[in-house]
Order: C-alpha cells, then sequence, then structure tokens
C-alpha cells in the first residue's frame, strides 16, 4: 500500500530537520516537493504495480503485502523510538500484529478486537522479562504502536473480506472497496500536493508541518469528493455517499499526517527510515491511509454493502 503524497500539501511534512543530520551528509535540497520525485513517482509505480497485481489475480496475495508491510513498519517505529532510548518488543508485535490482520481478515471486527487485546497482554508480559525500570514507558510505547500500525492496519483486511477470502478481480467487492480506499486517499493527497505547490501561502499548521497549506488542504477535499462520488458509482451506490466518502477521507488522512509529523519531530527524525527511494520510510506513506482505512470500511460496510 502506498500513496503519491510529497511535503508540499495537505497532506505531507517536512520531519523534523531541514538540515544535515547528526553524523550524516546534508540533505539535498528537492525544492518545493522536499523530495526526490523520479525515485519517488518510479517507487510509487512499483508499488502500486504489486498491489494491482495481487487484487486482479489472488486476494490471498495481497494479505501477505498487507503483513509485511505492517511487519517493516512495526521496524521502522522501534527505529525511531531508540532515538528516545525506547526499545520496542518487536518479536510479539510483530507476530501478534499479523495474527490480527489474519483473523481481521477471517472472521471480522470482534476477533480483531479479541486479537488485539490478547496481543496487548502478551506484549506486556514479554516486557517483564526486562525487569522494571522504564516498563511503563516501554508498554505504553509497545500498546500505542500496536494500535497505530497493526490495529488501524487490519481494517484494511476487513475492506478486502467484503468480497469473501478467496478469489479476485473487478467483480470481487472486495478489490472494488479496496480500490476506492487507495484511490480517495490517493486524490486526498495528490489534490493537497498539486494545490499545495501552486497556490500554498497560509499555513495550516506551522508548528507541526510548515509545508502544509489551507490551499493544500481544499485541493485535497476537492479531488478527494469527485474520487469519491466516481468510486461510489462504481459501486452502484448513491452519489452522496461519495461526497462524505471524499471528506471523511481528508479529514482522517490530513490528520494521519500532522500526527505522524508530530510524531517525527518529537522523535527528532525526518523520515522513520529509507526503504522506499524518494517517499523515505513505509511509514511516511502509510501515515495517511492507516488513519483513513478504518472510517472508510465504516462508510462502505454500512452505506454500500450492508
Amino acid at each position: 500500500m502506498t500513496d503519491t503524497s510529497h511535503d508540499a500539501s495537505a497532506g505531507g511534512d517536512t520531519g523534523a530537520s531541514q538540515g544535515p543530520r547528526a553524523g550524516g551528509a546534508p540533505q539535498k535540497d528537492h525544492g518545493r516537493a522536499g523530495r526526490d520525485l523520479k525515485a519517488a513517482v518510479g517507487s510509487a509505480v512499483v508499488l502500486l504495480g504489486s498491489v494491482a497485481a495481487s487484487l486482479a489475480f489472488w486476494k490471498p496475495a495481497f494479505m501477505l503485502i498487507v503483513v509485511v508491510a505492517l511487519v517493516v513498519a512495526i521496524w521502522e517505529m522501534r527505529q525511531g523510538l531508540l532515538s528516545r532510548d525506547i526499545d520496542l518488543p518487536e518479536q510479539p508485535l510483530m507476530v501478534g500484529g499479523t495474527v490480527m490482520v489474519v483473523v481481521a481478515y477471517v472472521w471480522g471486527a470482534e476477533a480483531l478486537v479479541t486479537a488485539t487485546a490478547v496481543t496487548a497482554l502478551a506484549t506486556m508480559l514479554w516486557l517483564l522479562r526486562r525487569g522494571i525500570d522504564g516498563y511503563v514507558r516501554t508498554a505504553t510505547a509497545s500498546v500505542f504502536t500496536l494500535v497505530y500500525v497493526p490495529f488501524l492496519g487490519s481494517f484494511v483486511a476487513m475492506l478486502l473480506a467484503e468480497g469473501g477470502l478467496g478469489g479476485g478481480g473487478l467483480d470481487d467487492d472486495g478489490v472494488k472497496a479496496i480500490i476506492t480506499f487507495v484511490l480517495v486517499t490517493i486524490a486526498s493527497d495528490t489534490g493537497g500536493y498539486a494545490a499545495g505547490v501552486l497556490f500554498g501561502k497560509h499555513p495550516m499548521a506551522p508548528v507541526i508541518s510548515p509545508k502544509k497549506s489551507w490551499e493544500g488542504f481544499a485541493g485535497s477535499l476537492a479531488l478527494s469528493m469527485v474520487a469519491g462520488v466516481l468510486m461510489v458509482t462504481w459501486l452502484d451506490a448513491d452519489w452522496w455517499v461519495g461526497i462524505v466518502l471524499g471528506v471523511v477521507g481528508v479529514v482522517m488522512a490530513t490528520l494521519g499526517d500532522l500526527c505522524e509529523s508530530v510524531m517525527k519531530r518529537d522523535l527528532g527524525i525526518k523520515d522513520m527510515s529509507q526503504v522506499i527511494p524518494g517517499h523515505g520510510g513505509l511509514m511516511d506513506r502509510l501515515d495517511s491511509l492507516l488513519a483513513t482505512a478504518a472510517p472508510v470500511w465504516l462508510l462502505l460496510h454500512h452505506l454500500v454493502f450492508a
């Protein structure tokens, strides 16, 4: 899962620093976009192509992509939190997160809640092996990571399950739900990026993310609503559902970007990692998708597929 957002929009951030990192080379200036666009577009094409191929031929392959993405995201969270001397227990979070995604896909929301609670307790028990010092801080960060990454990511699995557990292709309701979810979010990020670069003058959150602008937010809103209406028309639903979908998608995507911006500034880092050329870390691309997955599932599940 990926998106095409960049830093100059209502849906991107500049991270923690503008200058060279400690012990590293100065960061290359890529202009108002804040990213190497050529590398970013190439990475996005590869990732989106992999997602499209999995959805077209065999949905469980897409589930594998989701699991791998969440495992990498947990690893990135650990790397980021280490800058504040918080060492997340990767093993229970990765194993428990995988279980959460699978049970959400197979058995739905109730099973996800149960698996989340069990994973949280198991992680806290795992941390007892390290002793008392720093227990509360590490346990709190672990539960935060559990909710932020695998719990929110599991709603993607529930979107896919709308069409049953097997199959694939454009006739499958689950595939349609995933495409709708991804395109509405991409529309938010793309509209915000374009409007932010071209017209951005009024900062939305200058302390948190200086390049976010209200003009970018308006661009996000406009393009996301258009995408929402087009997608629900494809799904044979009422046009106003698309408007709601677009508005909710933009609000949640923007909040997701802002939350990750705050987190990175608090940790003193620009990107969560450098695993995706031109984009930084996987979490830098998943922030808006994770935030929109749950409300999009709720809207589609009750207003479209009910």
